[in-house]
């Protein structure tokens, strides 16, 4: 039995990957290029902050450490949308029980890094990943600090080191026909803050994720167990309303108190924060083939990095593990076969979910305030009630149905919107929206089983 296995990157899939592996009895060593964070713990409403849903509950459930990250994430219900004219709606993500859960990133991270280190994995930190050797399963680590160089020969090397992953530039630089794109938007973003109340609790509803959507680019903001929230301007670099536009305080100001008036009064810290924190880009990465042989495998964003407005890359790279610990219980010690039908089932499902993730962009940004794509969901959701055996809208289908893959949610979204465009073109559909004619006219549109 092969034992020692190398992963290249410590964020939060390698952290979970090598919860997987060691329970499986293999000796795990992660080697992270950054320092650990949890020497230096970042405060809770100063990190990105993820949403986790089911897909990623599914993967902490398969290690059973899911009890641990609840402690230390937030219910949100809903969407709740504040529009341009100071009204605020509500919109539920789903039924009942159905929610996503806001959890900083870096504080998800530690955890995770904690735990593995209970299982026995080791972490070896300030150490960039240089060279692969990928016939020999070796890599060579470079310490930031005294720039020493370290050879590690292992049995199996996992890339799980991001967008911008070293051992995937190993696969580009020393294997042929390997297929690669980096895609970025126009848009990119900023971190902000919304602090606490005078009373020192939630300044809005703790239960929702809060978005302000503004056509060509938003505001959205997630709750921290420290009652701040963690905002994100999405925004284009370029143009009239952009990054390089806002460049005085003044113009900034202006306007903020102009798009986001209800905003502005609940962030003290918004001049520091907007001049302080540099925007960010947002890139789609897309490659092919994942492994080498049965001697390297890259998952997570290594192998798909999506832009975040789905709110999947950390449930999808999650569910990466998922995955692989199946073929690992039916394939045992055969890695050139779990590695191989890995990268088989998952590219179709990276592909359909980086594709999901920039269309809903423009959904979040453009539609979330519009009367009639709000009446096209009303209809979705009344015909969706009545025949759940037929009909799932597209975001439950993503968020919630970890039993079904993206792919088959993107191809099925895509039928039902097309269904839709014919439902919307109804003359009077407004005042007929929940009628039996238009029940019965989706169940003429729906294909035959």
């Amino acid at each position: 039995m092969s034992k020692n296995f190398t992963l290249v990157g410590a964020g939060l899939v390698g952290s979970l990957l090598s919860i997987y592996l060691s329970k499986r009895g293999y000796n795990i060593t992660v080697y992270e290029r950054r320092p650990d964070m949890r020497k230096n713990r970042m405060s809770a409403g100063r990190s990105i902050n993820l949403a986790l849903s089911d897909r990623g509950w599914r993967g902490l459930e398969g290690v059973e450490i899911d009890g641990e990250v609840r402690k230390i994430g937030i219910a949100m219900k809903g969407r709740e949308i504040h529009n341009l004219d100071g009204k605020v709606t509500f919109q539920p993500y789903g039924k009942g029980h159905q929610a996503n859960y806001s959890v900083s990133r870096g504080g998800l991270n530690c955890l995770l890094m904690d735990l593995a280190e209970k299982q026995g994995v080791k972490f070896i930190f300030n150490e960039r990943c240089s060279h692969v050797d990928l016939k020999n399963t070796i890599c060579i680590f470079e310490n930031f600090e005294t720039k020493k160089n370290t050879k590690i020969k292992s049995d199996r090397i996992f890339g799980t080191d991001g967008a911008f992953s070293a051992a995937r530039m190993a696969m580009q630089t020393a294997t042929d026909r390997f297929t690669y794109s980096q895609t970025y938007l126009d848009h990119g973003y900023k971190e902000l803050c919304i602090t606490p109340n005078a009373k020192g609790d939630f300044a809005m509803n703790a239960n929702a994720l809060h978005i302000w959507p503004r056509g060509q680019f938003m505001l959205i903001a997630l709750p921290n167990l420290d009652k701040t929230f963690t905002c994100t301007l999405f925004f284009p670099f370029e143009g009239e309303n952009s990054f390089s536009a806002l460049d005085t305080k003044e113009k900034m100001l202006y306007f903020f108190q102009k798009m986001f008036s209800d905003a502005v009064p609940l962030m003290p810290t918004l001049v520091e924060d907007y001049f302080a924190n540099p925007p960010a880009s947002l890139a789609t990465i897309r490659c092919f083939p994942w492994r080498y042989e049965d001697k390297l495998l890259l998952a997570g964003d290594a192998a798909h990095g999506i832009v975040p407005f789905f709110g999947q890359g950390m449930n999808c790279g999650f569910e990466d593990c998922v995955v692989l610990d199946k073929l690992m219980s039916k394939y045992g010690e055969d890695w050139d076969t779990i590695f191989r039908n890995f990268e088989i089932s998952r590219k179709p499902d990276g592909d359909a979910i980086a594709e999901l993730a920039i269309e809903n962009y423009i959904e979040m940004r453009d539609k979330v305030a519009d009367p009639k794509f709000l009446l096209q969901k009303k209809i979705e959701a009344r015909f969706s009630e009545k025949y759940p055996d037929k009909w799932t809208p597209l975001y439950i289908m993503v968020t919630y149905r970890s039993d079904m893959r993206y792919s088959e949610a993107l191809t099925k979204g895509k039928n039902q919107e097309e269904i839709m465009k014919k439902i919307m073109a109804f003359p009077g559909i407004e005042k007929k929206w929940d009628s039996e004619e238009v029940e019965n006219e989706i169940l003429k549109l729906l294909p035959r089983p």
